[in-house]
């Protein structure tokens, strides 16, 4: 491979703090939790702000080498594990857009139980004792990778027993320090009926609102190399995990960084090192693309695409069962028949 991985050989971990920036002016609005707002926090250096959380990171990160035009995999990806959901025929998602990746319920909760039953005959002999970590890793591999670098947990009591879960070995989050609250509002205006009722979306509706400034804002990336050679998968899938995890960082930098309408970022300098190991530079894109369609190749035997049918029909004949038998009284307690 012409990309240089030997200075990671003795790393357990690739960190890198990548300093950001709006991309307009000096405001951007964070990400909001219910019931919290912004997720503000104290440290000994003064107010810190959490811009984008790590749960949403990994979500954008597998988006990185999904098309969307084509609802499928990247074409330069083409080999990888993933499984695709169908129903009606018709494209409805996949394990790469799943917060939860192979654990999605259009894949485990559906009607047509034929990848559930091939993955629980799979896992089979992990049910009790020590997880065999390397065949979970196998399997995980086999159907989607992803789960092994953004994590997955598997908590269905039929699996296994519910208790195969998989940490991140890539976790990415955004924070910014030295902030301060930028207020600001607005006005909804019906210029039909100023006065109308507002319950109903009717009426002019003032709003206030808070945005914030920062001394700095920067992308926190941790790629846990020890996880990935502890999996026991082999050089060939090491070096692919990692070539992967890099590959969807640099997409990620690549790209657009608008992550809300309000928080429209960018990278503060071109280069992008790792500060441990120090020194280690982040490739470009197209030598990335290039070495892991090399990787993809020395073990495309591992992986398979699989695709799954979602239908709820027989769920949906059970509710419309028991809505009958409720609308009607027959004048026995016979059994529905579900």
């Amino acid at each position: 491979m012409t990309l240089e991985l030997s200075k990671l050989d003795n790393a357990h971990r690739l960190l890198f703090e990548i300093a950001l920036k709006p991309l307009q002016g000096q405001r951007f609005q964070p990400t909001g939790f219910p019931g919290l707002g912004a997720a503000t926090f104290q440290t000994r250096d003064g107010q810190c702000l959490l811009v984008e959380s790590a749960q949403s990171m990994a979500n954008r990160l597998e988006l990185t080498i999904w098309d969307e035009a084509q609802q499928d995999i990247k074409k330069e990806l083409n080999g990888l594990s993933h499984v695709r959901v169908m129903r009606n025929k018709k494209f409805l998602t996949d394990t790469i857009l799943e917060s939860h990746r192979i654990n999605s319920p259009y894949l485990l909760e559906g009607s047509d139980k034929t990848f559930f039953n091939t993955l629980k005959s799979d896992l089979g002999g992990l049910e009790e004792g020590p997880i065999d970590r390397r065949k979970l890793a196998e399997i995980l591999l086999k159907y989607d990778i992803g789960s092994l670098l953004h994590g997955t947990f598997l908590a269905k009591k039929d699996l296994a027993g519910g208790r195969l879960r998989v940490a991140r070995a890539m976790s990415a989050f955004i924070e910014a320090d030295g902030v301060r609250v930028a207020a600001s509002g607005g006005v909804k205006n019906d210029r039909v009926n100023p006065s109308g009722e507002t319950k109903s979306g009717f009426g002019n509706v003032p709003f206030a609102r808070d945005e914030f400034t920062a001394d700095h804002i920067t992308l926190y990336v941790n790629i846990d190399l020890a996880q990935l050679r502890g999996y026991g998968l082999g050089a060939d899938i090491e070096q692919l995990l990692i070539l992967l995890a890099l590959y969807k960082l640099r997409a990620l930098l690549d790209s657009n960084l608008r992550l809300r309408t309000a928080c429209d970022l960018s990278m503060d300098a071109g280069t992008v090192m790792a500060n441990g190991p120090d020194g280690y530079q982040l490739p470009s894109l197209t030598e990335l693309a290039t070495e892991v369609g090399l990787a993809i190749e020395r073990s495309r035997s591992q992986m398979i695409v699989t695709e799954v049918t979602f239908n709820d029909t027989l769920k949906k004949a059970k509710d419309e069962e028991r809505s009958v038998g409720n609308a009607t009284d027959n004048g026995n307690d016979e059994p529905t028949g579900d």
